[in-house]
């Protein structure tokens, strides 16, 4: 393969009611799951103009929901499944999965609007220097890990959703051996403060704010 590595977007089915929940308040449940598929697809887009040699859309609960069967059809996506386990077990299995053919891959969530493919260019390059890579987000955990080499302790006793977690991943990283580069900050849309950022984002996500 002619790039030497994979990009691996994580995201859930966008159910009313179960994604964006902390948006909710600000924007309501249906259109909070709205933006969350805006949000998708354009993490899928940005991958794909990354060069990777492949884009992968992990899907939970399943990648039989209508929307990543949608995303497989229009952007020419391959699906998996997330599986069980916390956030941790699931992006180690998926790493693993992918490592087992190809030498980097990049994890990205769909929360981070603000990154481009150059960013993950950038994230990939820093992947011959060191095993691991993370792009740290302004909240305390991160938007992007990669790996050429993974340890099965790597996600142990991370408090997901926190502000804790890239402190954590990065204890982790270092007591299992694992050299590290840490790439610059970004920013992503978890809370309602994030909306006003996000509205001024440039291309503009497409989607229909509500009055």
């Amino acid at each position: 393969m002619e790039n030497n590595f994979v990009v691996i977007v994580f995201a859930k089915a966008p159910v009313p009611g179960e994604a964006k929940t902390r948006l909710i308040p600000a924007i309501g449940a249906a259109q909070a799951a709205l933006m969350h598929a805006a949000l998708t697809e354009r993490a899928i887009v940005t991958a794909q103009h990354s060069s990777a040699d492949d884009v992968e859309l992990c899907c939970t609960p399943n990648s039989g929901e209508a929307f990543f069967q949608y995303c497989a059809e229009d952007f020419a996506v391959s699906l998996t499944e997330q599986g069980d386990g916390d956030l941790g077990q699931r992006m180690l299995r998926a790493l693993n999965s992918a490592l087992a053919y190809i030498e980097k891959v990049i994890i990205i969530g769909a929360d981070c609007p603000a990154l481009t493919a150059k960013h993950i260019q950038n994230a990939t390059k820093a992947l011959s220097k060191a095993e691991i890579v993370l792009m740290p987000a302004e909240d305390g955990g991160y938007v992007l890990i990669g790996a050429t080499r993974t340890h099965m302790k790597m996600f142990d006793g991370i408090h997901w959703g926190t502000s804790t977690v890239l402190a954590e991943q990065h204890r982790n990283l270092i007591a299992c051996g694992l050299t590290l580069i840490e790439t610059e900050t970004l920013w992503d849309v978890d809370r309602p403060e994030d909306l006003v950022r996000l509205k001024s984002l440039k291309p503009p996500l497409e989607f229909f704010w509500p009055e």
